[in-house]
């Protein structure tokens, strides 16, 4: 999504609001040279004895109230004019700096709320190959970057335009050639500032990208910090992060110098201009072609004029740096959000689930090959097989995370693929090897799905998870916050907290992505004889390694390489040679060596 389009919509809402900022700082632009002009006023007429110059309607009004003499009688009414000219404008300068304010807030949580959502209904194909650090900084830093200029620079832009808007005509129409030669450098100013915007911008942009990949490595290094500390890889993630913020440190010092060989040689060139326009007008007023007071006015005019031409440096540079940043998140915005047909359909879901020759490749890979098989409403299916077999892609096909390539997947007699992503998902509980508990009570965690459930319910499905006097040991029971991504509680009993989440939904479709890995053997019996009774007629697959797990099954299916090479229940596959009798019997095995070292440790003690 091109950079201007972000910034359009995101000023929906606020553009009346700019608009009252520009009119004010026009306003006080224009207001800001009547002092100029009435100080030339006092030296050259009131003090002086020139005539007064300037338009018509301002010399009829000099002349209605009394004319130069009344003036020169009470010269207080000059200050006075003065003080409420540079008050007016004034508050002019603060009503755009709050309006300014107000607007770029408003626009930046807009921004802020636009990405959140979108990010939020991506694929979960983005999110696998993105990484987190980068993203947390575009939604931070960038849209902070397109604030701040939209708080201060923008304005400044109509800043400059009204003050070059007003300032050529007062100066050409008081001393044509003495403007020329006072507006010399303004072009010259202009120029070199454009040049230093194209010159920087990359340097932004680098030193943007440098950012993100500073705050991935942070993100990586803090939510990892347990695996960090446990292989003993704190120096090499502090070296890891120094490396980078060296780099970050290194593009800022390159900003920096850029920034500041752009101001000294404006700082020259605005210098040299005011130089000339003293000296020049110096000997003109010398010459006596003009007045003191019109010295006066073109020094404070083109100083007033050329500090906002300055500006327009950095101006251009924040612009170039916004621009990155609207680029960036305009990366974000332009990658197609998770869409379901028009026909898509909201069916009643029992649990009835057929699998007809399911083949799906990822990334140029064949993961699942002809899968074939069907679960009535509330059978247990089990998933057996090695690392990257196909298990749980399996499962995340059923609950539309990805969708399969060729074949036929069924619910209830539905094609899967019409019926809506987000009505599927509401309807299978997922419990994942590694769940995500967030920062809040057991309590908020387990019934984040239902966040009306009663207390009961909340009991209930912890009891089933064997999982309820655990939490009661705790001093603030249900209460006790679980800490930054569950860190407060150990490896089984977040997985015993998500498995009570999942039950709490009651959905029809549930699914134990290797979900009981953490807990001992006889905790994980418990939990299986809790679920047979409490699943409410829920079709189950359960993937896991641990064959006393899956021995229950109504249906085994064993992968290899996205096969299903045997299928049946625990019974019918002991009787055949194949993986699950040879596993089987490898898993007995080191459950009988390893009771008789106990019993023999036992004899010696």
């Amino acid at each position: 999504m091109r950079a201007s389009r972000v910034l359009f919509d995101a000023l929906r809402g606020s553009r009346v609001v700019y608009l009252a900022a520009i009119i004010c700082v026009g306003l006080a632009a224009l207001l800001s040279y009547a002092a100029p002009l009435m100080v030339r006023f006092a030296i050259d007429s009131v003090i002086g004895n020139e005539p007064v110059a300037g338009p018509t309607i301002i010399v009829d009004t000099i002349e209605r109230i009394g004319g130069v003499e009344n003036f020169r009688t009470n010269l207080w009414s000059v200050v006075l004019a003065i003080v409420t000219v540079t008050v007016v404008s004034g508050v002019f300068s603060f009503l755009q700096g709050r309006f300014a304010a107000g607007a770029s807030e408003s626009l930046a949580e807009r921004l802020r709320n636009r990405l959140y959502d979108h990010m939020q209904n991506l694929s979960y194909d983005y999110h696998v190959h993105a990484s987190t650090g980068d993203l947390v900084q575009r939604s931070t830093s960038d849209v902070e970057t397109v604030r701040r200029f939209m708080a201060i620079q923008f304005v400044e832009v109509g800043r400059a335009l009204f003050m070059v808007a007003a300032a050529l005509p007062i100066l050409f129409s008081v001393n044509a050639r003495f403007a020329l030669v006072s507006v010399g450098a303004i072009p010259v100013v202009f120029v070199f500032s454009l040049v230093f915007f194209r010159r920087i911008q990359r340097t932004f942009q680098m030193v943007d990208e440098s950012d993100g990949r500073l705050s991935t490595v942070l993100q990586e290094g803090l939510t990892g910090v347990r695996v960090v500390r446990a292989f003993g890889r704190q120096r090499f993630e502090a070296d890891r992060f120094d490396e980078c913020s060296r780099l970050y440190r290194d593009l800022v010092y390159k900003l920096i110098r850029q920034m500041a060989a752009y101001w000294s040689i404006s700082d020259l060139l605005c210098l040299a201009q005011i130089g000339v326009i003293v000296v020049y007008g110096t000997t003109l007023a010398v010459a006596g072609q003009i007045t003191i007071g019109t010295l006066l006015l073109f020094v404070t005019a083109v100083t007033m004029l050329l500090f906002p031409i300055r500006q327009m440096g950095r101006i251009l540079a924040d612009m170039g740096r916004m621009s990155v940043a609207l680029k960036r998140i305009g990366e974000i915005l332009a990658v197609d959000v998770e869409q379901d047909d028009d026909t898509a359909v909201e069916p009643a879901i029992r649990g009835h689930v057929v699998f007809d020759n399911v083949s799906f490749a990822y990334a140029g890979r064949e993961v699942l090959r002809d899968v074939s098989f069907e679960a009535p409403p509330g059978m247990t299916v089990a998933l057996l097989g090695p690392t990257g077999s196909g298990k749980t892609t399996l499962v995340q096909l059923l609950s539309r995370l990805y969708d399969y390539d060729r074949g036929s997947i069924r619910v209830d007699g539905i094609e899967l693929r019409t019926i809506r992503k987000r009505w599927m998902r509401r309807h299978v509980g997922f419990v994942l090897q590694e769940p995500f508990l967030f920062a809040k009570t057991i309590r908020e965690n387990i019934s984040l799905a239902r966040s009306k459930s009663s207390e009961t319910d909340v009991y209930r499905v912890a009891e089933t998870a064997a999982v309820h006097d655990v939490i009661e040991s705790f001093d603030r029971g249900y209460e006790t916050p679980v800490g930054e991504r569950g860190v407060t509680l150990s490896g089984g009993q977040k997985q015993r907290v998500a498995i009570a989440r999942a039950l709490l939904m009651k959905p029809p479709i549930l699914i134990f992505d290797d979900s009981l890995s953490a807990v001992d053997t006889e905790t994980d019996a418990r939990i299986r004889k809790a679920l047979s009774t409490a699943r409410h007629g829920a079709t189950t697959f359960i993937i896991s390694h641990r064959l006393t797990t899956l021995a229950q099954a109504d249906l085994i299916l064993v992968l290899d390489e996205g096969r299903i090479v045997q299928s049946g229940t625990h019974e019918t596959l002991l009787a055949e040679t194949g993986m699950y009798s040879r596993l089987w019997n490898m898993q007995r095995k080191r459950h009988d060596e390893f009771e008789q070292e106990l019993l023999a440790q036992g004899e010696r003690t």
